[in-house]
């Protein structure tokens, strides 16, 4: 994106100075041509001219509506990052970027990428709002507690390039700097080979779900099966469409947004999780979309459904090493319901 604003940019800077010339030009050749000779000299009567007055307001305005929708397509341009877009996540935290691969590889204050790819950047605070901003690319963006928002770019140049908070967080706001290494394709293959084997997200958000004993989707709550970017139908007659905002809502605050035929019957887990581990949950719901092949638009678990059973993208949670024992989910009666007898 950076050519594309900086042409609007110079485009701006151009007409800006140009009008500056012409009325400080055109101020004091009046004030030569126009002076007075005399104290008793009387000007002329001049007759207005509506033209001229005209011309006044309608060529800034039509300058103005060209700055206006030229800008206006960069931004939406901006905003819509490819449907191809390499996802990374990035959390903002006094004062450090954290930065997940999909691959699994974990950075701080870094951000290792290929050159001639699209990368799309997830990001969310753990604390205050901050703002990731590459000059070089000529993006930024805040960074917002219990939000996520995005940005993208491709980088064209192999190099490294300053990462800022543009957003005053607090005491070490100065510090909280990286730096983005854009790499060839080979080399930032040959990197994330010769980093510290991490889990990815997927893998990770599996163990998660499994130990925190969340086996009532697919039973008494909605299963999680080509969930994500489907239409979900709420009990109060809404649809809204299962992205990641509403999936880490329903993770923190679970009663926000009722899924229809189901009560309030999942606790909030809002301090028990760190955002990284709600990231990791959410990838391993996107992975059960994407194994199943089931985000079908237009569909909502609309009942009880039974979790589909087999492998998730290669892997399968009842077989992971070293599982932690499992937790089960705290007990919980909706206000004004009766506990269900047991059978």
């Amino acid at each position: 994106m950076a050519w594309r604003v900086d042409l609007l940019f110079f485009f701006e800077l151009a007409v800006s100075a140009f009008f500056v010339m012409l009325i400080a030009g055109l101020v004091v050749y009046f004030s030569i041509k126009y002076r007075r000779r005399s104290d008793d000299e009387i000007p002329p009567y001049t007759p207005p001219n509506p033209m001229i007055e005209a011309m006044y307001f309608i060529v800034p305005f039509l300058i103005m509506l060209v700055m206006f929708f030229w800008g206006g397509y960069v931004y939406v341009r901006a905003k819509q990052p490819p449907a191809n877009a390499m996802q990374i996540n990035v959390i903002g935290k006094q004062w450090m970027w954290k930065v997940q691969h999909p691959e699994g590889p974990r950075e701080i204050n870094a951000l290792h990428i290929p050159i001639g790819r699209p990368i799309k950047l997830e990001m969310t605070s753990q604390d205050v709002i901050h703002d990731f901003g590459i000059p070089a690319f000529r993006i930024k963006q805040d960074v917002l507690p219990g939000y996520y928002s995005t940005e993208w770019f491709v980088a064209t140049t192999p190099g490294e390039y300053h990462i800022f908070c543009d957003q005053y967080c607090g005491d070490l706001h100065s510090k909280m700097i990286g730096t983005v290494v854009a790499m060839e394709p080979a080399a930032y293959q040959a990197w994330l080979a010769g980093t510290i084997p991490n889990e990815p997200p997927a893998v990770s958000g599996a163990r998660l779900f499994q130990s925190y004993g969340c086996a009532c989707h697919g039973q008494r709550a909605p299963t999680l099966a080509g969930l994500y970017m489907s239409k979900v139908k709420l009990d109060d007659g809404r649809e809204v469409i299962a992205d990641d905002d509403y999936l880490r809502e329903s993770i923190v605050e679970p009663a926000a947004k009722l899924v229809a035929g189901y009560g309030p019957i999942m606790p909030t887990f809002r301090g028990q999780l760190t955002e990284e581990q709600i990231f990791d949950l959410i990838e391993y719901i996107k992975s059960l979309g994407a194994a199943m092949n089931n985000a079908i638009p237009g569909a909502s678990p609309a009942g009880p459904q039974t979790q589909p059973a087999g492998p998730v993208n290669g892997y399968r949670p009842d077989l992971l090493p070293d599982q932690p024992p499992a937790r089960q989910p705290p007990d919980y009666t909706p206000q004004g319901a009766r506990p269900q007898r047991e059978q």
